[in-house]
């Protein structure tokens, strides 16, 4: 008998009207595998972002249903999310932003940041100062970093912190918005290249939001291209990036600067 595996990330039919009749997203489908990684890439107001805030409970879809290991996620219709549903929907889905710092707590320090969100899962104190020193470690921090406030960490390690508190509930699935745009080439490089570890280590799924290519090609499987708030194409990265089908996927192309892509090799040293 074959066993079904179910997707580790389903929506279908997600739209968003926004109050005045703008349609930000209409009709966009997405499945992602056990331990996939999909990109959802286009320019700067193609509805891409708003796709991940609907999936990770931020904004509400206007229509559409999510999934996740073939279960419905509540998306709320005219209603806003319960405490109980957004805390359901954190152990499985996590956000990380475009910038480190400004989704940190400046008055605290890192540990701190990290203790508050463990606290919500383990209420014993040495349990999670071994969880947190772990975390740390899981992202190449050195666990004496728990001292320090966000200020004192370079732009790669703030991020390298942003998804150790992503990490905190165990999900099965990250959403990275722009996640390394923010960082040079090189740093960008380094923290794909732990996400990449951390897939491999944790089984955990992706969707890389991004307008950049290149981050695309290094890191995920599948692409869907996203124009004015609709899907115009979807395969996998390799078939979307040598093989455009859709006019708009090719001037996205034709825009990337060949010095734009990123090296395939991993740097030796930690950002």
């Amino acid at each position: 008998m074959i066993e079904t595996v179910l997707p580790a990330l389903e929506a279908t039919g997600l739209r968003k009207e926004f109050p005045g009749g703008r349609i930000a997203v209409d009709d966009v489908s997405l499945t992602l595998p056990p331990g996939g990684s999909m990109g959802v890439v286009g320019e700067s107001g193609s509805g891409k972002t708003t796709v991940a805030r609907m999936l990770v409970g931020l904004e509400t879809p206007t229509a559409g249903t999510i999934q996740i290991d073939g279960e419905p996620l509540i998306t709320g219709g005219p209603t806003r999310l319960g405490r109980a549903e957004r805390r359901r929907r954190a152990c499985r889905i996590q956000l990380v932003f475009q910038d480190p710092y400004t989704s940190l707590d400046p008055r605290q320090t890192i540990g701190q940041g990290i203790d508050e969100l463990l606290r919500l899962h383990e209420p014993d104190r040495d349990r999670r100062r071994t969880r947190a020193t772990d975390l740390l470690d899981q992202v190449g921090l050195d666990a004496r970093m728990a001292r320090s406030t966000p200020s004192a960490l370079s732009g790669g390690q703030r991020q390298r912190v942003a998804i150790a508190r992503a990490l905190v509930s165990r999900p099965k699935i990250l959403v990275l918005d722009e996640a390394v745009s923010a960082l040079d080439v090189s740093i960008q490089a380094q923290v794909l290249n732990l996400l990449a570890d951390l897939r491999d280590e944790l089984g955990i799924g992706y969707l890389f939001v991004t307008h950049d290519l290149a981050v695309a090609q290094q890191v995920t499987d599948e692409l869907i291209v996203m124009h004015q708030g609709r899907v115009v194409e979807h395969g996998t990265t390799d078939q979307v990036l040598t093989a455009p089908e859709h006019p708009y996927t090719r001037d996205l192309l034709a825009a990337v600067p060949r010095e734009g892509w990123l090296p395939t090799r991993r740097p030796a040293t930690p950002g």
